[in-house]
């Protein structure tokens, strides 16, 4: 387990950003996501738009060997080479405007150590707050999870077969992954670079994003229900590996909705719930 003291002077760390809701930015982001968009009021961005707004422009030279910025600026140095999405929450307060100016404000939270089958974890939680001119529309915790590169787990088995009141089929093509980097100026190679993400972090393939699948399980979640949650929660429990199809599966529930991502083998990949 690696020891997380010599990072906790990052605990609290906060950076803002702003960025503008531009008409070209909303076309790119429905025409990526297509028919699986939930809809919104006259004049309000898609759902989930939030995720490309105000990424960070880091220079080439200050990239790290993974495509992202080096560690040790606003995040925690953590010494470990493999960052993936682990899951977060999302408190929904009102519509971010087409046109609106959107200030984000990033406070670095827990810093946490544990031991997982692949070896030693790190577990760091950003606190996001987005703002509009009528003051905050997203409260945000975005869980990011650090590993060892070249350590793939046992690929896990599908569980039992859910029901679903709602199915969308998604191609995960190239395409995809290659129209979400480039609206997120998310240079991170496991998403478009093949001999990296297989020979050095050691998956099987292209890895989709984790905000593509938290974005459809979003969307889903609001159709089913009929209006965006005020909570979504969502956690991501294995890689989902482009190429082919995968699902996104979604019930109500007394409490509000559960939905789910499936691989093309059935395996749950993340799931979310969302209540009012």
């Amino acid at each position: 387990m690696i020891d997380v003291a010599p990072l906790s002077a990052w605990t609290g760390r906060s950076m803002e950003a702003e960025d503008v809701v531009t008409t070209r930015l909303v076309d790119e982001f429905r025409a990526t996501f297509g028919a699986n968009l939930a809809p919104v009021p006259a004049g309000a961005a898609p759902l989930a738009l939030h995720w490309c707004l105000a990424p960070g422009a880091t220079p080439m030279a200050d990239l790290g060997p993974d495509g992202h910025a080096a560690k040790g600026g606003f995040l925690p140095p953590v010494p470990l080479p493999r960052r993936m999405w682990a899951g977060g929450e999302l408190e929904i307060l009102g519509d971010i405007g087409v046109g609106d100016r959107v200030m984000r404000r990033s406070t670095v939270g827990d810093i946490k150590a544990k031991q997982g089958g692949t070896g030693p974890l790190c577990f760091v939680a950003v606190h996001h707050e987005l703002s509009g001119q009528n003051g905050p529309v997203v409260r945000e915790r975005h869980d990011i999870v650090y590993r060892e590169a070249g350590t793939s787990a046992a690929r896990p088995e599908p569980g039992p077969e859910r029901p679903s009141d709602l199915d969308w089929t998604v191609d995960a093509s190239p395409v995809l992954l290659f129209r979400y980097s480039a609206m997120t100026f998310n240079g991170h190679r496991i998403h478009y670079d093949l001999p990296y993400v297989t020979e050095v972090e050691g998956y099987d393939g292209l890895v989709v994003h984790g905000p593509i699948q938290a974005t459809l399980l979003l969307q889903m979640a609001t159709v089913l229900a009929g209006a965006p949650p005020r909570r979504f929660r969502y956690r991501a429990l294995s890689p989902l590996i482009a190429g082919g199809s995968f699902m996104v599966r979604g019930v109500v529930t007394p409490e509000g909705t559960a939905c789910r991502v499936e691989n093309a083998r059935g395996v749950v990949t993340m799931e979310a719930t969302g209540t009012a």
